[in-house]
């Protein structure tokens, strides 16, 4: 005898999931909202002598926007290597603040210490969530560069920039001729941001769709754009920390590419400089002057080798903790010889002329040592060593976010190399912590790149 059953009804396929909001698309861009902005009010014309500028204003509330962000997310907000690289230089810090000369110079150079190399960075790690996040930062520091250096260029062809061999024909941006490497920083981190977008293709052969190939054309042009406002910056300084940068980040892409590159920038650059004869004497002049700096200096020159030795002696009288933050301008004349002059003439782009003081000895490593001694040397510019080599690191052995890891790599290189002739100081200073958190982002975040597989089922 047998039993018969009712036979099951087919079970229905399932329902597909519905596709994600607009607003949950743009979940992890939202945070770094707050960072852009800083970028973007950079773009404002600059008071001549502010002391603060929208931008800065603009940082600390970033700063306050990562530490409540970090506290509803309730999660623990970095990681123990992160939290040691990031807060190493507050202790070289704080203590040449309590070595500083008057107590307002102690709390002014506490405050924008800790804004550029802790704060500021700090909050990038924090708020930049993933790739798209730090793409987005990337970008609208080209687009900045891009807005400055049309200015810078309007200035050039119109003969209103800063005065430069008796004529008005130095590009200086919105930043005036009292900051001539405002406008010179912000064109070159837009160069080698765009260098590295245009360079990122990598994680093509690690099963990641690379970025668009619109984008990389798009980035690839504005590099090459912006290297005529590079050069009617006349900044050395920033053409051979770009070319450094730019440099290895090519080599760091492939030789093959690198040829190709080099090519396209030497065509392009026959074309704007020489066939357009766009600042064509002046620029030989300041090209040339490169190599003759100790043959020829002129007092430029004289004036920073002289200050470097100040800067020297100074921290030969105070070897371990230096003479205070702020205090070179107070202990200089004591140190320098008498080839230093009693400033710098500045004139054009709007403001009248003027003795700018030398107030530092455009050196970022001297000036860490001459105000903080051996202690604020090893532990601000070791922070940084650290932040290049385990950047250095995890871009070799981890490359599925390479289209923001070169970038952030390149600008880090920019910012170490760039050093050796300028520091801290003036408005586009709050770009010097942005770019330090970009590299963090990529050398310590522990969500700095998800993993290949993960993104890939985002798309």
């Amino acid at each position: 005898m047998t039993t018969s059953s009712a036979a099951s009804p087919p079970l229905a396929p399932p329902l597909p999931a519905p596709p994600p909001s607009p607003l949950r698309r743009a979940g992890p861009v939202l945070p770094v909202l707050p960072v852009v902005a800083v970028v973007v009010l950079l773009g404002l014309p600059v008071a001549p002598d502010s002391a603060a500028t929208p931008a800065d204003a603009a940082s600390g509330l970033v700063v306050l926007w990562a530490a409540v962000d970090t506290v509803r997310r309730a999660r623990r907000p970095l990681t123990r290597t992160a939290a040691l690289v990031l807060g190493l230089p507050v202790v070289g810090i704080a203590v040449a603040a309590a070595g500083a000369v008057t107590t307002g110079d102690a709390i002014t150079g506490l405050a924008r210490h800790l804004q550029v190399f802790v704060l500021v960075p700090v909050a990038v790690v924090l708020l930049v969530r993933d790739r798209r996040g730090a793409r987005l930062v990337l970008w609208s520091l080209v687009g900045l560069a891009l807005w400055q250096g049309a200015v810078g260029v309007h200035q050039y062809l119109t003969g209103t920039g800063a005065l430069y061999q008796g004529a008005g024909i130095r590009a200086v941006g919105t930043f005036g001729p009292s900051d001539v490497m405002g406008m010179a920083s912000v064109v070159a981190y837009g160069v080698v941001a765009a260098t590295g977008l245009a360079l990122g293709t990598r994680a093509r052969r690690l099963g990641v769709p690379p970025p668009e190939g619109w984008g990389r054309v798009v980035a690839a042009g504005c590099a090459l754009v912006l290297l005529v406002p590079l050069a009617l910056s006349f900044s050395r300084g920033a053409w051979i920390a770009t070319a450094v940068a730019c440099g290895a980040q090519l080599l760091l892409a492939g030789m093959r590419r690198a040829v190709k590159v080099l090519a396209a920038a030497a065509a392009a650059s026959v074309v704007l400089v020489g066939g357009l004869g766009v600042g064509a004497a002046a620029l030989q002049e300041r090209l040339t002057s490169i190599t003759q700096v100790a043959a020829a200096p002129d007092q430029s020159v004289v004036d920073r080798y002289t200050m470097w030795a100040a800067a020297t002696d100074m921290w030969h009288g105070h070897p371990v903790t230096g003479v205070g933050l702020k205090a070179f301008p107070a202990h200089r004349d004591g140190h320098a010889s008498l080839a230093l002059s009693s400033g710098s003439d500045t004139q054009g782009a709007g403001q009248a002329f003027r003795r700018q003081p030398l107030l530092s000895p455009h050196n970022m490593y001297l000036l860490l040592l001459s105000e903080q001694g051996l202690l604020g040397l090893l532990t601000v510019a070791g922070s940084w060593l650290a932040l290049l080599v385990c950047a250095l690191r995890r871009l070799r052995h981890n490359g599925h976010a390479w289209d923001c890891a070169l970038p952030a790599c390149g600008l880090l290189l920019w910012q170490l190399v760039n050093f050796l002739y300028a520091d801290i100081g003036g408005p586009s200073t709050v770009l010097t912590g942005i770019c330090f958190g970009l590299a963090a982002w990529w050398a310590l975040a522990r969500d700095g790149a998800p993993a290949p597989a993960a993104e890939a089922g985002q798309r």
